[in-house]
């Protein structure tokens, strides 16, 4: 009897101690790394960049390509809207 006594105190101490414990402190690590470190704003940036170069490219080479055909160049080129990627 004695023991069923122990286990029922630990189950209710786990539920009402241990659990809430365990979920506050991932909800605070949760909340640390909602924000961005310094080393992923640096790869965020170089992300950017790599993006807006590779953008130039294409165009660059849309625009060869167009030169280039004789028949219909309007159909190869991009809506007027402006760049996402420009500064």
């Amino acid at each position: 009897m004695e023991e069923e006594f122990v286990i029922a105190i630990v189950a209710i101490g786990a539920i009402f101690i241990v659990l809430p414990a365990m979920i506050f402190h991932y909800v605070t690590l949760w909340r640390k790394q909602k924000t961005l470190m310094p080393d992923d704003e640096r790869m965020l940036e170089d992300l950017w960049r790599s993006a807006r170069s590779i953008e130039r490219r294409i165009d660059t080479i849309e625009e060869l390509i167009d030169a280039e055909q004789d028949e219909e160049p309007a159909r190869r080129r991009r809506p007027l809207s402006p760049s996402r990627f420009e500064d």
